[in-house]
């Protein structure tokens, strides 16, 4: 009588790398959708796991720190948001430095660079607003610095700062427009409201007018609507060209930060500023 094999022979097709991703993704769905209680597994225990599947302990830690910048944005849902596009516009990069310092750099280019003032200061965050001083405008309205200020036009801009491994961090840029793109829908819907009721108010006093053309009335009718409905996509299209203009800011100060540029001196507004903070 022969000796049976300790363990069964390896049975099934072979999976590559891609396929097992797959696989493993496909049954962590499954199982988030049963009542199975899961533990939470740490950061060495999500790198060994990975290493287990051919992952490199670099991407799993990337991963990890996008996973933890990363910030749950609702975006409305509707014919109107395929029109005035996202409420939301951010960037993420891998960048070297620690964490305090680039935290630290982040925060004097959005006040020196950007006009923006803080509004919160977390341990791997920090939240800024548009100034709102006679300084701040100012120098938004003369666009001092040869700069647009994009980023003021934003309801908040935030930045994440999370540490990848000793040398590297991953930050996150983020700019809200949740109240703006409200404003901006509003604003739209009222220009094209009015247009229609103007071309209905038109065409309604012609039918109540004996005598009156109705074919004119229509006509003049509908270059009121047209009016409107150009008035509403002039809203629109501005409102996506801040967000696009955010979404550059955004970019150009990541690049900043990955590439610094050279001390520059500072201008009068700088010291002006400088002294009224």
């Amino acid at each position: 009588m022969t000796d049976l094999p300790d363990k069964p022979a390896p049975s099934g097709r072979p999976l590559d790398r891609a396929a097992l991703e797959r696989v493993l993704a496909r049954a962590s769905e499954l199982q988030a959708g049963t009542s199975e209680p899961t533990e939470a597994m740490t950061e060495d225990q999500l790198i060994e796991l990975g290493k287990e599947v051919g992952l490199s302990p670099e991407h799993v830690r990337q991963a990890i720190a996008e996973e933890q910048t990363r910030v749950a944005v609702q975006q409305p849902a509707g014919r109107v948001t395929g029109v005035f596009g996202p409420n939301t516009a951010w960037a993420q990069r891998v960048i070297p430095g620690t964490q305090a310092d680039i935290l630290a750099r982040i925060d004097r280019y959005m006040q020196g660079q950007e006009a923006l003032a803080v509004r919160r200061r977390y341990a791997e965050r920090i939240t800024w607003e548009p100034r709102r001083d006679f300084l701040g405008q100012m120098k938004r309205g003369f666009g001092l610095g040869g700069r647009a200020y994009a980023l003021t036009r934003a309801d908040e801009v935030g930045a994440t700062v999370v540490p990848v491994d000793s040398a590297r961090v991953l930050v996150r840029l983020d700019a809200a427009f949740s109240d703006a793109r409200r404003r901006s829908v509003t604003g739209g819907g009222v220009v094209a409201g009015t247009g229609l009721a103007g071309a209905g108010g038109v065409i309604a006093l012609a039918a109540t007018m004996p005598g009156s053309s109705m074919a004119v009335a229509l006509m003049i009718g509908g270059v009121w609507a047209a009016i409107g409905g150009v008035g509403f996509t002039a809203v629109a299209k501005s409102y996506r060209s801040n967000v696009e203009r955010a979404q550059l800011a955004l970019e150009q100060a990541l690049d900043r930060l990955e590439h610094p540029e050279p001390p520059r001196q500072g201008t009068l507004f700088d010291v002006l500023s400088s002294v009224i903070r």
